[in-house]
């Protein structure tokens, strides 16, 4: 398993508990019903690509692509795009940070696109 990619899911994970967890306490009395769904829908996506990218660390070993190499950017910067503008946008009720969440969305796209490549690649 590769070290770097392992290291960036385990942090990214914390960071999605974490986040939910101050949703569900801390920021339920303070922001609306559309906010919440806003914050855990960051958190969701953070987590599900906080765990891809252990599958990265792993195929990372395995197939040694760039492909690879480009998935666990790509989901790095769909994170912090995608679920860094809800978190934002939640906080804020700042509309145009919405603008800066499908940005992230086609990283997470371009992610797996990669990481499916890898594996049809790999050897």
């Amino acid at each position: 398993m590769n070290r770097r990619w392992a290291v960036l899911g385990a942090l990214s994970a914390f960071v999605a508990v974490a986040a939910g967890a101050f949703g569900a306490h801390a920021l339920k009395a303070r922001l609306g019903v559309d906010a919440l769904a806003v914050w855990e829908t960051a958190a969701r996506y953070q987590m599900v690509h906080a765990l891809a990218l252990f599958a990265v660390a792993q195929a990372a070993v395995a197939w040694r692509a760039p492909a690879v190499q480009a998935a666990g950017w790509l989901f790095v910067a769909g994170t912090v795009l995608f679920s860094g503008s809800l978190y934002a946008l939640a906080l804020t009720g700042v509309r145009g940070l919405g603008a800066v969440t499908p940005l992230g969305g086609v990283a997470f796209l371009a992610g797996w696109a990669c990481l499916a490549w890898a594996a049809i690649r790999g050897r």
